[in-house]
């Protein structure tokens, strides 16, 4: 586990990225047999990305619910994104195959996904008491101070004054 951060934390990532957000929904537990590949396939292909930082990913997180899951996903360039989903090489396709085979469209298991392409400078993060997380992990974590300060600041739209004081 990473330490904490006693301090008031933003973070900063080095030109234009993506947010990916994938997640699937369990339809109907008692078919175990038809979400149990759905549930098992992210975590190779996460496995694979970790091993080739080459292909983009920057930082991905899981997030558990009671139906299913949701994997928070920092990439270099949706071109990097693009081309690790379409590549007959890496896990995905495959993956992606398997489930139009055995589900499709039958209801049984839901997967959905969201793409956001950010823009340098056009995002704001603050932490504060917390370890090092999300875009922190996928960038660089810098004081809160100064034009940092405030949400407006890290937007570039102040000079951080505007945060009233605690």
């Amino acid at each position: 586990m990473s330490a904490i951060t006693r301090a008031r934390m933003t973070a900063e990532i080095d030109g234009d990225f993506v947010l990916f957000l994938i997640g699937f929904r369990i339809n109907t537990f008692w078919k175990v047999w038809k979400w149990g590949p759905v549930f098992a396939a992210m975590p190779r292909m996460l496995i694979e990305l970790a091993r080739k930082p080459e292909l983009g990913l920057l930082h991905a997180r899981t997030h558990f619910g009671f139906r299913g899951a949701l994997v928070v996903q920092y990439w270099r360039s949706f071109e990097a994104l693009h081309a690790y989903a379409v590549s007959a090489e890496a896990a995905h396709l495959p993956a992606w195959r398997a489930f139009n085979l055995a589900i499709a469209s039958n209801g049984d298991v839901g997967i959905w996904h969201e793409t956001y392409l950010i823009r340098a400078g056009q995002y704001e993060a603050v932490y504060n008491n917390m370890p090092a997380y999300g875009l922190g992990v996928a960038g660089a974590l810098k004081p809160a101070q100064g034009a940092r300060r405030s949400a407006r600041g890290r937007l570039g739209r102040t000079d951080g004054a505007d945060q009233p004081e605690a």
